[in-house]
């Protein structure tokens, strides 16, 4: 697998280089080379497989020869050991359950997949991997339980302080062992530009063996494109062939996972990217003029993203051409009280608890269908448990909730945070000050 920078084509790294230098110097992002296809067979009879039998492929066909089939298959079946049901409400509305892996959400996928590729790469060298992850809320707790005693990594969150849910945060600053939280006195996107700031200082690069465990890394993005052959594959077996995706949508590398996926051969009628008030993309959609703000604080906490990194994959997918993105992306967005709204009617009308994040997707799945009616099936990602939201919920729906093992166990274990601001150097020192395992 050969990859190149979406700031200038004729960069070209290995796979392995891409996914332990995540950024490359032009800032830009990885992208493959060649998208490759899948058979026509395969497709066509995607019901006939399990989830871990379809990631295997998918992962075969991008990654080539970077990491020998037995071994890759290896890292499959250690890494996605959890479902990813597809749950009809109705014949015409699916939701696509991605939170029964161990942190209980979608980003389970890419950090877990991520953290066996970086280990399988770095078993040998004998140097310590440096981690650095921006997190509005899920990712931290994901990558945290990917790379948790994993030999040879030392894994440092930033989260905006008040920003993420209680259960959110028990999750980035319990865990201890190789696993550092801190929380910055700011917003996701200033998390964000201090990791990307980290990646292109001389000294931090000099010093540490640096790498990211965001949706920036190419090996976040590639396992995310499972789940949406998986979800098609259950469709066709109940006779379904024609989908449509509402993605809940921040720094839009889920949905351009699916853009990938389609790009690859999967059949699929139209994307939703699904926002909150962080409207960027809407509004570039609308306009063509991209012009990112400040994000604004909302419900759908981990969609808090004023500046979406993923972006400009989606736009490469489509030769930079948004007439084309425009035919294939639909956008809505929606405030939190449309949010909160959406929750108590998912509720009443299926006895479905969702998630703010979820919600949003559903509120977006039932716009376009009214708007372009058909036979059509159209399936709404859920991406987190809601547990992880209990603040949200009136207590009818609340007391629905089943709370998980895996969080009942975290309500006793110790913080262990680090406070700084949003200044560079101040985050700079900490690293330097903290470099040793």
């Amino acid at each position: 697998m050969e990859l190149y920078s979406t700031n200038n084509r004729d960069l070209r790294v290995s796979f392995q280089e891409a996914v332990f230098n995540s950024l490359p110097a032009d800032k830009g992002l990885y992208m493959p080379t060649e998208i490759p296809q899948l058979s026509g067979h395969f497709i066509a009879n995607l019901q006939q497989y399990s989830l871990p039998e379809i990631a295997f492929e998918v992962a075969r066909k991008l990654i080539g020869n970077a990491i020998p089939e037995a071994d890759l298959k290896g890292i499959i079946d250690e890494a996605i050991n959890f479902d990813a049901p597809v749950k009809l409400l109705n014949s015409e509305i699916a939701v696509l359950e991605l939170f029964h892996g161990p942190s209980l959400a979608f980003k389970d996928f890419g950090a877990r997949f991520m953290s066996r590729v970086m280990a399988y790469f770095s078993a040998n060298d004998g140097q310590t991997l440096d981690v650095l992850v921006a997190t509005s809320g899920d990712t931290g707790g994901a990558v945290a339980l990917g790379f948790l005693g994993v030999p040879g990594t030392r894994v440092t969150i930033l989260y905006p302080k008040g920003k993420v849910s209680q259960v959110q945060e028990l999750q980035l600053t319990t865990n201890g062992q190789n696993i550092r939280a801190v929380e910055v006195d700011g917003t996701f996107d200033d998390c964000q530009a201090l990791v990307k700031e980290a990646f292109n200082d001389k000294d931090l690069n000099e010093r540490f063996n640096l790498t990211s465990a965001n949706s920036i890394n190419i090996a976040r993005l590639i396992p995310q494109t499972f789940y949406y052959f998986y979800a098609y594959a259950q469709l066709k077996s109940q006779g379904i062939s024609e989908v449509v995706f509402s993605v809940p949508s921040g720094n839009f590398g889920n949905i351009g996972a699916g853009v990938l996926a389609y790009k690859m051969g999967l059949p699929v009628r139209q994307f939703i990217a699904a926002t909150n008030v962080n409207d960027t993309v809407p509004r570039f959609l609308r306009s063509g003029s991209y012009e990112p703000r400040p994000s604004v604080q909302t419900l759908a906490n981990a969609m808090d993203v004023g500046n979406p990194s993923n972006w400009v994959r989606i736009m490469d997918l489509f030769g930079g051409d948004i007439e084309q993105v425009r035919q294939q992306v639909t956008t809505y967005t929606y405030t939190d009280a449309e949010t909160q709204q959406a929750i108590q009617t998912l509720f009443e009308q299926y006895g479905y608890v969702a998630c703010p994040h979820t919600a949003i997707a559903w509120l977006a799945a039932t716009a376009y269908r009214e708007q372009h009616p058909g036979s059509y099936a159209t399936v709404f990602l859920s991406t987190a448990h809601p547990c992880k939201f209990p603040e949200v919920f009136a207590p009818e729906v609340a007391g629905q909730i089943v709370i998980p093992q895996q969080v009942k166990a975290l309500e006793g274990g110790k913080k262990a945070i680090t406070s700084l601001g949003v200044d560079f150097d101040g985050f700079k020192q900490y690293l330097l000050d903290n470099g040793t395992v």
